[in-house]
């Protein structure tokens, strides 16, 4: 009689066990992540006035490709962001395999500043292509937002005029690897701007100075789920270029550029 309930209590436990193993994956799955960084950098440029910034995410992922996601941020840096503290993007995309490992993601970022004015926000389409080179994981994108207000020349500028609708296209490459036999990723990220030159309405803008390039060199160290990472961020942006911007393009506390060079360190956890 043991013997006949040992078995059957082993079967009860390696059926479920096997099903788990062979099933097939649910149509949607969701993911998210929390991080704390010390410096919220956009594009080379900070948005948290070389402050600390609470960020996170949440995705939904149909079978198929289809995506999207919030994702959202605390603000504090230059232009008031229409008397916003915070930035929430709405994502909605579709990524497909092309072979090879590599694959093709399309689809459209919408920049909300809840509790600021309507005219700063605005959509941005992008396309990127991601893959491997042997150990290495790469990925390109282009991202071209049409013309929109959000976009515009507002400063007071002679050649400036309320309404003004401009765009802006950014290029953008990502490269990383793993360390051998160590929880260590190393990444670099290398983006170009063209745009606008000058602020848009509540004194924000995505290309400040018309044109400029930025760049990132750092490292990421795995424990577990968590996350740590130290990373040295830069722009081509120098204080002659950006000087007509001021006061808006500099940090309130010390009248330093929030464009220039910094080390941003960050943890995070994905879920």
């Amino acid at each position: 009689m043991k013997i006949r309930l040992a078995a059957a209590a082993l079967l009860g436990l390696s059926a479920p066990a096997y099903a788990q193993e062979n099933a097939p994956p649910p149509p949607v799955t969701v993911s998210g992540s929390v991080a704390l960084v010390s410096d919220y950098r956009f594009r080379g440029v900070s948005q948290t006035d070389k402050e600390m910034a609470v960020q996170g995410g949440l995705t939904v992922t149909h079978e198929s490709g289809l995506y999207g996601s919030l994702w959202g941020s605390n603000l504090s840096g230059w232009g008031t962001f229409g008397g916003a503290n915070m930035e929430l993007d709405v994502v909605g995309g579709y990524k497909l395999p092309i072979g090879g490992g590599a694959a093709l993601d399309v689809g459209v970022t919408w920049y909300m500043y809840p509790g600021g004015a309507s005219k700063t926000d605005f959509a941005e389409p992008y396309v990127k292509l991601s893959g491997s080179i042997g150990p290495v994981s790469a990925l390109a994108g282009v991202a071209y937002a049409p013309p929109q207000q959000a976009l515009g020349n507002w400063s007071n500028t002679p050649e400036s005029r309320e309404g003004d609708k401009e765009d802006n296209l950014y290029l953008w490459g990502d490269v990383s690897t793993a360390v051998p036999k160590t929880p260590i990723t190393l990444k670099a990220h290398l983006g170009y701007s063209d745009g606008n030159k000058g602020l848009g309405p509540n004194g924000t803008s995505v290309a400040p100075t018309g044109s400029y390039a930025d760049w990132l060199v750092g490292a990421d160290l795995a424990l577990g789920k968590v996350v740590l990472g130290v990373a040295y961020v830069d722009t081509s942006i120098t204080k002659r270029d950006s000087a007509y911007l001021l006061p808006n393009f500099s940090s309130t506390k010390d009248g330093s550029t929030i464009a220039g060079s910094q080390v941003v360190f960050s943890v995070s956890a994905a879920f």
